[in-house]
């Protein structure tokens, strides 16, 4: 079993009077995990919202009919809420009316649950953003000298939990995997009726992980208008299938200030939707790859020890570019990714002339390690 960074912090909660939610991707571990801080108490109730009889309880429900479904249960685990109607207002209910229960919910849909969750529980929840497993859950579950050795493996097949513990099926269940993205969540929730178009927009889009990327441009290659292209996007981000960096400017005259990047929140979906498994040795995308796992296990690193910031790319009309960009506590972090140990890196003058109190790294296989917190202990 591979410990959860995010268990411990959900423990330290679930004695208080507030709901939990939990929200990310399909198949991530959100189950696992609920299952896992459940295991040793007693008067769970566990639903599933997956299955209709779950959805059919919650229609035109009141507090009496809660309270009959609830019975005794001090614990009620409600998975994949997205597919309730009006969820929020329910869980509303749930908190307010019966304190006697800890609230425990999942959802792997930003949107529905952003509308319907946030609002209504404000100030009555602990929420928290689960992604697939991190590098460093990885490292403090067998080492990291045993997890750096994976590393190509990562990159190619990703972090989905049932992929890191498959000994000889991994690119089937990444395939499984990128299918259920396709036609499982964001077909229903966007009413998309052409899956050929998204499947075409994120192929084009995990061609173009790294680069500056136009709506106008995919409008061509996909054959939707703009406007489409922009919905069809906003679903992935909220379905947690892709994530967008912007550029960052302080009105430079030679900064892009209206760019934008987008990433894979796995890298196994990615390159699921390109047909592209080859090792190493046979691809020509390896850069693209170390800068889009780098950027993602930052974040799942800044996200779960909850060291908030601001994140962006920078590059200028001149074609000068920073790979990634934290801003925190008022200071500018400057990071630039090279997988290569043959080309050398720099972080451009002009970005240290314009921001002379900035700190830089360039981030290698040599030292990723510290760029993740991998501390020496985990060594």
């Amino acid at each position: 079993m591979i410990d959860r960074i995010l268990a411990k912090k959900i423990t330290k909660h679930l004695d208080d009077n507030k709901a939990i939610v939990v929200l990310g991707a399909r198949q991530i571990g959100k189950t696992t995990l609920f299952e896992q801080l459940s295991n040793n108490k007693t008067n769970v109730l566990w639903l599933n919202a997956d299955n209709l009889e779950t959805r059919n309880l919650f229609d035109q429900i009141t507090v009496n009919r809660l309270k009959t479904i609830i019975g005794d249960s001090k614990y009620i685990i409600i998975d994949e809420a997205q597919r309730i109607d009006d969820i929020g207002i329910k869980l509303k209910l749930i908190t307010d009316q019966i304190k006697s229960v800890k609230l425990l919910v999942t959802g792997s849909s930003s949107l529905e649950l952003a509308n319907y969750i946030v609002e209504p529980l404000t100030g009555r929840k602990w929420e928290y953003k689960m992604y697939p497993l991190s590098f460093n859950e990885m490292v403090d579950h067998h080492g990291f000298w045993r997890e750096s050795k994976l590393l190509e493996q990562r990159m190619i097949y990703g972090y989905y939990p049932d992929v890191v513990t498959s000994e000889n099926e991994k690119e089937a269940i990444i395939n499984n995997l990128a299918s259920d993205y396709l036609y499982k969540d964001i077909l229903s929730w966007g009413k998309i009726k052409k899956s050929e178009k998204l499947s075409t927009l994120l192929k084009a889009l995990a061609f173009q992980i790294g680069n500056e990327v136009s709506f106008n441009e995919l409008s061509r290659i996909v054959g939707l208008d703009k406007e489409t292209i922009e919905k069809y996007i906003n679903l992935l981000e909220q379905t947690f299938v892709i994530f967008r960096l912007k550029s960052f400017s302080r009105n430079q005259r030679n900064e892009l200030k209206k760019s934008k990047k987008f990433y894979f929140y796995d890298l196994g979906i990615r390159n699921a939707l390109i047909s592209n498994f080859n090792p190493f040795v046979f691809r020509n995308d390896i850069g693209v790859l170390w800068e889009n796992f780098i950027i993602v296990e930052r974040m799942k690193y800044v996200d779960y020890n909850e060291i908030y910031s601001n994140k962006y790319f920078w590059r200028t009309k001149t074609q000068q570019e920073i790979d990634y960009i934290e801003e925190r506590g008022g200071k500018l972090f400057a990071y630039e990714f090279k997988w290569s140990k043959n080309k050398k890196a720099k972080i451009p003058k002009t970005f240290m002339n314009a921001y002379p109190d900035s700190e830089t790294m360039i981030v290698t296989q040599d030292n990723y390690d510290v760029f993740l917190g991998i501390t020496p202990d985990k060594n």
